[in-house]
């Protein structure tokens, strides 16, 4: 029997936010006893999925660290995470579990170059005495996300594409060595031309540098595309949880049968439609002309 502890055991935890005053306030549940666990040796990319308002974000502040539960623990590598108090002990957390964020023009100022944000990491986590010796260390993270220390120094984010500033942003988390990557809606924010780099990055991640990524997103088709397995979560509660495609594929909550059902389907029939000719020239044009002035027409009115 294994009993070497899990990478991230989460146990029965409940987060609950109080407004007003002790006597009047008002008590919500933002996560509502959710349990699951990573495995120590198996690499995996676990998806929580759920509109906004979930619970999400709530739970990955959890995860990192950033505040306490009501009720119920987290374990990290068997340490209980409310344990965690003295600086040292917080740091060396996380080096091992690294954020990547929404919103990646909001990580980098935009008055300074992305590269000091990556010597800093390097030398603040202890991976290099001074920026001479962390520039081999920064250039492998950089490499590893496909680009280079040569592409990104001495610019600003400004001067980088959403694609390569998200993909600078990853290589920023993975400079400690992290076990853990807590990625939120990290594809929200890129053109959708981009996504799947980044979602691609992840499992490449996951499979070369043995890595586990903890994906939020509302997103489900690159959630289907990347994650192992995924729990749909709905008001603070986790209502489905399995192996990916065991839950998209053939979803048994009502609420996991919405998310699918709200996604845009292709429809072949209407490609006729689409591609009939107008002739903008003319003074009769084709049916699908017609009606496409009308509804002009009724918006202007």
């Amino acid at each position: 029997m294994n009993t070497e502890p899990k990478l991230l055991d989460v146990q029965h935890v409940t987060v609950e936010f109080h407004t007003g005053n002790i006597f009047s306030g008002t008590r919500m549940v933002a996560v509502n006893d959710i349990s699951f666990s990573l495995e120590r040796d198996k690499p995996e990319i676990y998806t929580l999925a759920g509109e906004s308002g979930s619970g999400k974000t709530t739970l990955s502040r959890l995860l990192l660290r950033d505040l306490d539960p009501t009720t119920g623990n987290v374990f990290f590598e068997g340490r209980n995470l409310a344990t965690i108090r003295k600086r040292s002990d917080f740091k060396e957390f996380m080096k091992k579990v690294q954020p990547v964020f929404q919103n990646p023009f909001e990580t980098f100022s935009p008055l300074r170059h992305v590269d000091t944000y990556l010597f800093e990491t390097a030398i603040n986590f202890g991976m290099a005495p001074n920026q001479r010796a962390a520039a081999p260390i920064v250039d492998e993270a950089l490499h590893n996300v496909g680009l280079s220390l040569d592409e990104v120094a001495k610019r600003y984010p400004h001067e980088l594409s959403g694609g390569q500033i998200q993909r600078v942003s990853v290589a920023r988390a993975l400079i400690p060595h992290p076990r853990l990557i807590l990625a939120d809606e990290p594809v929200s924010m890129v053109d959708a031309s981009l996504r799947m780099e980044i979602v691609n990055l992840f499992r490449k991640l996951r499979d070369e540098q043995q890595v586990s990524v903890i994906y939020l997103t509302h997103d489900l088709p690159t959630a289907y595309y990347i994650t192992d397995r995924i729990a749909i979560m709905l008001r603070g509660y986790v209502v489905e949880s399995a192996p990916v495609e065991a839950v998209l594929d053939n979803p048994l909550h009502p609420y996991s049968q919405l998310l699918k059902a709200s996604i845009p389907k292709p429809q072949p029939t209407e490609k006729a439609a689409w591609a009939a000719h107008i002739d903008l020239g003319a003074t009769e044009v084709k049916e699908y002309g017609r009606v496409g002035c009308k509804l002009r027409a009724a918006v202007r009115m």
